[in-house]
C-alpha cells in the first residue's frame, strides 16, 4: 500500500538513556523517510549522549557506555539532521509523547529551533489504542463476543471481568509471550501463581514512585534522582527527605522513605 503523501513522512524512533524527556539523552536515532512517490530511505545514528547510560536502559536497548564512547554527539550531527527532516511531517510509535518532544529538546540544547508549526504528527500507537480501546466494554466484546449492558455498575463490571478472564485463558492457552529480553514463556494458564507473576503488583509502593532493584534496595522511580538508591540520595541531600514528607506523595511512598531515613547510616 502506498501512502497518500504531499510531502515526505519522517518516521522517528529513539533509544535513550531513560524516559524523562527533560533529562535523558539520545543514544541512537533511526529515521525512515518515505517520499510521496513511495520510495524510502533509512538513516541510523549511534550517539554519545555525553552522560552515562543507566544499566536499566542498556538492558532494554543493549547499548552501553563502551559502545558509544567514540560515537559523535548529538551536537555534531544536529545541523545535518535538522536539514534532512525539515521538509517532512513526522510519525512514530508513541512519538507524540516521547520521541518528538525529546528530539525537540535535544535540538534546543544545541541552539537549533526545529520548525514544527506547520508539521503533521502521526502517532501509530495512538491509532492502535483508539481503534482497539483498552476498556472493560471493549475487552468484553473482544474476548466474549458480547455487548456489556449496564457498564460502570459494579456488579455488571465484575461479572464481565470474570467472564473475560475465563475467555483469556481459553484464547491464550499455549500462546507464547516474549518479554523485553527475548525470553519466551506461556504465562496465561489456568494457574493463579502464573497469572499473578504475569500481572505484577508493586507491593512496596503501588504508585510506582519507588521500586526495588535485584538486591532489594529501594530505588527512586521518578524525578531528578530516578534510578538512584534512596539511601544514597538521603545521605547526600537530606533535605530531599523532608521535602517528600511534606509534599503530596502517597502513604505508601512516605512509609518507604521514612523506613530508609530511620535506618540510614
Amino acid at each position: 500500500m502506498k501512502l497518500n503523501l504531499t510531502r515526505p513522512l519522517v518516521f522517528i524512533d529513539l533509544e535513550t538513556t531513560g524516559v524523562d524527556i527533560n533529562q535523558d539523552r539520545i543514544v541512537q536515532i533511526a529515521i525512515l523517510k518515505v517520499y510521496s512517490n513511495g520510495t524510502q530511505e533509512i538513516k541510523k545514528f549511534l550517539l554519545n549522549p555525553t552522560i552515562s547510560i543507566p544499566e536499566g536502559a542498556s538492558k532494554i536497548h543493549n547499548i552501553y557506555d563502551e559502545d558509544v564512547k567514540e560515537a559523535p554527539t548529538f551536537a555534531q550531527i544536529a545541523v545535518k539532521l535538522a536539514e534532512y527532516i525539515e521538509d517532512g511531517d513526522f510519525a512514530g510509535f508513541n512519538s507524540n509523547k516521547f520521541d518528538i518532544p525529546l528530539l525537540i529538546i535535544e535540538f534546543s540544547r544545541v541552539g537549533i529551533e526545529l520548525n514544527i508549526e506547520d508539521k503533521k504528527f502521526i502517532d501509530v500507537m495512538t491509532i492502535f489504542h483508539k481503534m482497539e480501546p483498552r476498556t472493560l466494554k471493549a475487552a468484553y466484546k473482544l474476548y466474549c463476543g458480547k455487548e456489556l449492558v449496564g457498564a460502570h455498575d459494579a456488579e455488571n463490571d465484575i461479572v464481565a471481568t470474570y467472564e473475560i478472564l475465563k475467555a483469556q485463558l481459553l484464547r491464550y492457552e499455549n500462546v507464547p509471550y516474549e518479554d523485553k529480553d527475548g525470553n519466551i514463556s506461556y504465562p496465561v494458564t489456568n494457574n493463579i501463581d502464573s497469572l499473578a507473576d504475569f500481572t505484577p503488583f508493586n507491593l512496596v509502593d503501588p504508585t510506582n514512585k519507588i521500586i526495588t532493584d535485584e538486591q532489594g534496595n529501594f530505588i527512586f522511580n521518578f524525578g531528578q534522582y530516578k534510578g538512584q538508591p534512596i539511601v544514597d540520595v538521603f545521605l547526600k541531600n537530606p533535605g530531599y527527605y523532608h521535602w517528600m514528607m511534606e509534599a503530596n506523595f502517597s502513604i505508601f511512598t512516605k512509609r518507604v522513605i521514612k523506613q530508609v531515613w530511620e535506618v540510614r547510616k
